[in-house]
């Protein structure tokens, strides 16, 4: 199926009013959606950023000529200031007025025009230059949500190899069909969703459900599309057509809901649609009031007066001000916001939900309890388990080779995908696996206990006889409980969502005191989850998996953590913090919070300074010139409250210590060998 990768750059400028995008399906230079796909330039070489630069050098030229008393020169210059600032908004504010579309763009084109009229170009000018570099710098930190998808297309194996009658055969990935029979050998990827019908191994399903420690699967157990195969060889018979498996469905999923997320106007532009009829008609009204009273000149320049009056100079500048300063801010404690809308929506977030593996929890399996038989000792077992071990690149074997002092040689190692490894050690037989392999024994109680507290149970056997089992689990980050009460005590209420099984994921939300659990979730479950919460609240969902994709897409606001996040996750959030420690998010939803206060302060202050001057504008009380001056003022009150914004983050206190901080996801997937045989 078609990935539209421009999608990303649609959600990430929200629908906005004045966004050419929406209008013609261009981006706001007028390039195609494939240009979209190109690295973000540095500002200095942005397109977008050149016209209002111009504008602005032309202005400051241009008042510099006139307090120097050259007028004529200083008019032109003046005239190509505002030409080259009204040129990045005016074509297409009237391409969208004969759409029927209306916004801030049109109210201030219609502005300049007015005081062009009244022979004030200097005046239209400033506005256009303002206007313009706004409405440009908020763009450039909208087209950060570039790319979004591309990461999952990396997921796909390009070919596929199927068993048929006349011997084993490669095809391209996206022509497998339902039923077929896949050969899926040691670290190759699975090409599509399936059911395995004969061999047994491990898969590492980390980049589809997210978690960290790999399933053991074999005949009759369903595998996903994008699995990375363990050592063992798998024949697997296709459950969905390579173009139409789960992986397919998280690409369409974040496209879906990305789609929907893009209708969503910015907060200036929903003042501006209700604004803008009501000026043009009071605009009219009072030029024919002037026809009707026999003084149409006066009247029509009081008409072009109230329209400078009711421009909303300060409007258009309340929010990106303000939402510029924030995210500046933000990035100093390491908060990377990817548009302005995404700034609006995150200090109104009420819930979040929160990944598991490798978000609240360390995505690194350690062996935190051994139980031994009475004639076995904790380092015996560990010792002997290593021994074999030694020779597994399995994920769990390096939890294990951690926890043992020493590891012992072990001879005639053989390995069985999917169950264990056995051998001689010291001229004993030693087996460890699972327990579906090894028989627990007198053990198996405790085996059962372990697993209710959410680990991951291996059995070690000597001569035939168990005699201990390790208790392996990916532990919660020593901050998660703290950043979970900070939330609940800003009244943010904390999901988690997980594609683990129940009793490791209750296990773990007791220990951070989330109340809400969501086990053995798919991505599409994580989806569907978080768009039902949005749907009664502004949620926000935290991830740094491919899995999370949808659901970050689907949120209100999608919020990545750490820089070693896949690619998928990091793009397809709105908001990306490079570290992982959690407690930056009540900090980050505090900030946002804090700057949409004075974002909403902004709008109310310029929507009173129109409401002020409108009537003294009508009667005449002011003419063009107080009412410029009255709007110049308010503009810098507005600046310097919105830089208020940049102010207010607080450093974090340290961490309890970690002996050994957890790998980035990336360092994992670099560190993890292609094959992964069973314990």
């Amino acid at each position: 199926m078609p990935l539209g990768l421009g999608s990303s750059s649609a959600a990430g400028k929200t629908g906005s009013a004045e966004s050419p995008a929406g209008a013609d399906g261009t981006g706001r230079d007028g390039h195609d959606e494939e240009d979209a796909q190109e690295e973000l330039a540095p500002w200095w070489r942005d397109r977008a950023l050149l016209l209002p630069a111009v504008s602005g050098v032309l202005l400051a030229a241009g008042y510099g000529l006139e307090w120097s008393g050259l007028e004529v020169s200083a008019g032109v210059v003046q005239a190509a200031s505002l030409l080259a600032g009204a040129w990045t908004f005016a074509p297409g504010a009237l391409r969208r007025l004969l759409r029927g579309r209306l916004g801030v763009g049109l109210l201030m084109t219609i502005a300049a025009v007015g005081a062009v009229a009244l022979g004030h170009v200097g005046e239209a000018a400033a506005l256009a230059f303002l206007f313009s570099i706004a409405e440009a710098l908020e763009d450039r930190a909208m087209d950060r949500a570039r790319h979004g998808l591309r990461a999952l297309l990396d997921l796909m194996p390009e070919t596929a190899r199927i068993s048929r009658l006349s011997g084993e055969i490669d095809i391209p990935a996206d022509q497998v069909r339902e039923l077929d029979l896949l050969v899926v050998r040691g670290g190759e990827r699975l090409a599509t969703d399936g059911v395995v019908t004969s061999g047994r191994s491990s898969l590492d399903t980390s980049t589809i459900t997210g978690e960290s420690i790999p399933v053991e699967v074999g005949p009759g157990d369903f595998v996903p599309a994008g699995a990375i195969n363990g050592t063992g060889t798998l024949q697997v018979e296709a459950t969905a057509d390579g173009r139409d498996n789960s992986l397919t469905t998280i690409v369409r999923l974040v496209e879906e809901a990305q789609a929907r997320k893009g209708e969503r106007a910015r907060l200036a532009d929903r003042i501006a649609r209700p604004l803008v009829p009501i000026v043009l008609v009071a605009a009219v009204l009072v030029a024919v009031w002037g026809f009707v009273v026999g003084d149409p000149g006066t009247w029509i320049q009081r008409a072009l007066v109230v329209l400078v009056a009711a421009s909303p100079c300060a409007l258009a500048i309340a929010v990106p001000v303000t939402v510029i300063s924030a995210i500046g801010a933000a990035s100093r404690f390491g908060m990377i916001i990817k548009s302005g809308a995404a700034f609006e929506e995150l200090g109104t977030v009420r819930a979040v939900a929160i990944d598991k593996t490798g978000t609240l929890t360390l995505n690194r399996p350690e062996v935190v309890e051994v139980v031994t038989s009475p004639d076995t000792t904790r380092e015996r077992a560990l010792v002997l388990a290593a021994a074999l071990e030694a020779r597994s690149t399995h994920p769990l074997a390096a939890a294990i080779l951690a926890a043992a002092p020493a590891a012992s040689r072990a001879d005639d190692v053989e390995e069985h995908p999917g169950r264990g490894l056995q051998g001689i050690v010291a001229g004993t037989p030693v087996r460890v696996g699972t327990t579906r392999w090894i028989d627990a024994g007198d053990l198996e109680p405790d085996a059962a206990k372990l697993e209710e507290r959410g680990m991951t149970v291996v059995a070690v056997e000597i001569g035939g006889a168990p005699v201990a089992l390790l208790g392996i689990r990916d532990e919660l980050r020593p901050e998660a409980a703290e950043a979970v009460r900070h939330l609940a005590d800003d009244g943010v209420r904390v999901m988690m969502l997980t594609g683990d099984n129940e009793r490791t994921a209750n296990a773990l939300a007791r220990e951070a005191g989330i109340p809400d659990v969501r086990a053995a979730q798919l991505p599409q479950d994580k989806e569907r989850a978080v768009r039902e919460s949005a749907q009664r609240v502004p949620t926000a969902m935290i991830g740094d998996g491919v899995n999370d994709a949808p659901a970050l897409a689907a949120a209100n606001v999608g919020i990545a953590m750490g820089a070693g996040g896949s690619a998928a996750a990091i793009e397809t959030a709105d908001v990306a913090f490079t570290g992982s420690d959690l407690r930056l998010v009540p900090q980050g939803l505090a900030h946002a919070r804090r700057g949409r206060r004075i974002m909403t302060g902004n709008i109310l202050l310029a929507l009173a300074i129109i409401l002020v001057l409108f009537p003294l504008a009508l009667f005449g009380v002011l003419g063009l010139a107080g009412v410029v001056l009255v709007h110049e003022i308010a503009e810098v009150v507005v600046i310097l409250n919105g830089l208020r914004a940049a102010r207010g983050s607080v450093a974090l206190p340290p961490l309890p210590h970690l002996e050994n901080p957890a790998p980035s996801r990336s360092e994992r997937q670099a560190a993890t060998p292609a094959s992964n045989p069973g314990p």
